[in-house]
Parts: structure tokens; C-alpha cells; sequence
């Protein structure tokens, strides 16, 4: 299986291809390959397997974003979430029921290059919010030129607590430090036959004990990925290329809510596994973070 990886190797942050056990560096930065054309980056990374390797085991992989990229999301493409949202959403339920099946859907901004948590990094809920928890997404990857170039693994941990008071809570509920995990690198668009057919799960632990899991699969999801995209570029541009997670129906039943200290594994077949741990708060992700310098 191959994929675009963004990884640190003796103290430099690189970008290289990974296939199964064997990396391969090139020589140019993530963003700087989300300028090319959807061809020319193909040809890039085929060209780079006809090199050396570099010894992937002292690698350490990180967030497939970086520069001027952004993380949007994609709200209410499944059923599930719009249940979901409007079991939680005390004074505006019918918001939800009429931007499920309108033609525009609902866009939003999820997070800056530079606060995106990687796989085996640490996710943080609100210490205002009493119901929190994770979202698991199938993200799409846009280069410069709106054309969809890769897919990975999103979670867009939310507050249920914040969002269900006043939808226009959202910003709070949605985008915090820790409230946004990608990874754990980027599949190719030309290696997945049906980005439609997809198998989505996710496992939380707490305390070495399962605490939740669920399953389901890309095939319930209500939006096209190109018009997704096509809906965000309509009125901006991203030099850098973009993250546009595509939604959930993974939706924990209330009153569950995220832990410190739990662990959430996210996998999406033919993309990959996201693994990350939580603390509760701002402080104690602060402290995590420093740890981790």
C-alpha cells in the first residue's frame, strides 16, 4: 500500500513515499506538491519509488498537513448526524432536517496547518462542555487546483454540549487546540477504486477496557466528494492545498462522552488507522505538548 508521508528524521521535517516497509524521500514539501497539477503529482511519486529508501524505522510520522494548508469539514452528510444533531440541538432541531437535503451544504473551518494533531498524538475536549466526543471522517485531500489528489483519516472532535445549546455555538463547539487530529498520511486518489465503498471504525478505550465501538461505511454518505469541494472553492482559494473532512455517522448515543485519558483508534479502509489519546482541557494539553518538544 502506498502513501504521501509527512515524517521527521534526524531532526528535519521531510515528505517522501511510503510504501508497506520502504520510504522514499522527495525533494519537496507537502504544500509544494499541492501545487502541482492532480498528473504531475502522480508522475512525482511514481518517479520517486525508482530511488534508494531511507531507513523508515528511525522516521517519525507526522500530520499530513503543514504551511498555508487549512482543515475544513463537511457537517451533516449522513443521516446518522443529522439525527444525532438534532436529538442534541434543544431550540433549533429543524436547522439540521433542512441543510441535510438542501443543495448547498454546510462548509465550515475546522483548523490551521499548525494545530492539527498526528497519528499517536494527543486530542483535548473543552472543560466547559459536559458531552464530548469524536467524529470519524473520511478526508479528502485537494491540491491548489480543486482536484481531489489523496484521502486520509479526520477526527473532528466536537462538543456535543456547546453545538446542541445554539447551533451558532458551532465555532466553539468545532474548533479549539486539540479538536482536530489528521493522519496518519495521505492515500493516493488513483490507488482507491471507490472512495464510495469505503469501510469506516472506530474503537474508544478506556482504562484498557472498550468503551465504545462502531462501524459503517462510506456508502451512506448523502454528499458527492466533488461537490463537496466544489462548494468550497467556490469562493476561496487555497495555495497550499486543503483537508475537507467529509462528515460523520459514527455518532456515540447520549450521554456518552470522551474521558481523559481515553484512547481513539479511527481506521478507514484502503487510507489507514488514526490512533490518538485525550486530556480533558486546555492546560493539560499545553503540558502534554511541552512534554512531547
Amino acid at each position: 500500500m502506498t502513501h504521501l508521508v509527512r515524517y521527521e528524521l534526524d531532526g528535519a521535517v521531510r515528505t517522501g513515499v511510503q510504501e508497506d516497509d520502504r520510504l522514499y524521500p522527495l525533494d519537496r514539501t507537502l504544500a509544494e506538491l499541492l501545487r502541482l497539477p492532480l498528473a504531475d503529482l502522480r508522475r512525482t511519486l511514481d518517479e520517486a519509488t525508482a530511488g534508494a529508501p531511507v531507513p523508515s524505522g528511525r522516521a517519525r510520522t507526522l500530520a499530513p498537513v503543514e504551511g498555508r494548508m487549512e482543515v475544513w469539514a463537511a457537517g451533516v452528510t449522513y443521516r446518522r448526524s443529522r439525527e444525532a444533531r438534532m436529538t442534541e440541538s434543544a431550540t433549533a432541531a429543524d436547522v439540521y432536517e433542512r441543510v441535510y437535503d438542501a443543495p448547498r451544504p454546510e462548509l465550515f473551518f475546522k483548523s490551521a496547518a499548525w494545530r492539527v494533531v498526528g497519528d499517536g498524538g494527543t486530542i483535548a475536549v473543552r472543560d466547559d462542555s459536559e458531552v464530548d466526543v469524536p467524529e470519524p471522517e473520511l478526508a479528502v485531500v485537494v491540491n491548489a487546483h480543486g482536484e481531489i489528489v489523496g484521502y486520509t483519516v479526520c477526527d473532528d472532535v466536537s462538543s456535543r454540549t456547546i453545538e446542541g445549546e445554539n447551533p451558532l455555538y458551532l465555532p466553539q463547539a468545532k474548533v479549539f487546540l486539540g479538536g482536530c487530529a489528521v493522519g496518519p498520511a495521505i492515500r493516493p486518489a488513483w490507488q482507491v477504486p471507490d472512495p464510495y465503498a469505503l469501510g469506516i471504525r472506530m474503537t474508544i478505550r478506556r482504562d484498557g477496557e472498550l468503551a465504545w465501538s462502531g462501524e459503517t461505511g462510506t456508502d451512506q454518505l448523502h454528499r458527492r466528494l466533488d461537490d463537496l469541494v466544489d462548494h468550497l472553492f467556490r469562493a476561496d482559494v487555497f495555495p497550499d492545498g486543503a483537508v475537507l473532512a467529509t462528515g460523520t455517522c459514527l455518532v456515540p448515543d447520549l450521554p456518552f462522552t470522551l474521558a481523559a485519558g481515553d484512547t481513539v483508534e479511527i481506521a478507514i479502509d484502503e487510507v489507514g488507522v488514526l490512533a490518538t489519546r485525550v486530556v480533558r482541557g486546555l492546560r493539560p494539553l499545553l503540558d502534554t505538548m511541552k512534554e512531547s518538544m
